[in-house]
């Protein structure tokens, strides 16, 4: 009877370890697979960055040339805003939608800036914006990494080693 509960026992636990390793790989799998869209996301902000540093300013097209850069940029914004948040990064989910938000009204200032008779206060407002959304995405980047995140107008509250919530008000800017 011993052996057979030991037995029993052992099956037992070894299911459940079985089963705990299955479950992780899941939770790992999605992990990787969210690190992964990040890595897209943050290798696509890299080439447009350098697209849009490429445009030549005195070019006949070159506010539509940047409007269309802008507008794949907003849509990597919002196609990143609209990511599932692993657990293990669950800190960060709000910063990713506000992230998104405020690249979506610096696209949509900057259109209102450069199309047709040029508008200083929009272009303005959408570089405060465009300025907001990139702010995000280096916090974004800095949890990613493992790193507690730092810079102007960002403080850390940690709620437990996963959970890491910034407290940025934009009060001055805003």
């Amino acid at each position: 009877m011993k052996k057979f509960f030991r037995k029993s026992f052992c099956l037992g636990l070894l299911i459940i370890l079985v089963l705990n390793a299955i479950g992780c790989a899941k939770k790992d799998d999605k992990l990787e697979a969210y690190k992964n869209e990040m890595t897209q996301f943050y290798d696509k902000l890299a080439s447009l960055g350098d697209s849009i540093d490429a445009i030549d300013a005195d070019s006949e097209g070159s506010k539509e040339e940047l409007l269309g850069y802008l507008d794949e940029m907003n849509d990597a914004y919002q196609q990143m805003g609209q990511l599932e948040v692993p657990e293990a990064f669950s800190g960060i989910s709000d910063i990713t939608v506000e992230a998104a938000e405020y690249m979506q009204k610096a696209n949509e200032c900057y259109h209102l800036a450069y199309d047709g008779d040029f508008d200083e206060d929009n272009e303005q407002l959408a570089s405060q914006y465009y300025e907001r959304a990139n702010n995000r995405a280096v916090v974004i980047l800095q949890v990613l990494h493992g790193e507690v995140p730092s810079g102007e107008g960002v403080s850390v509250e940690t709620e437990d080693a996963y959970q890491l919530s910034t407290i940025d008000s934009d009060i001055s800017t805003e």
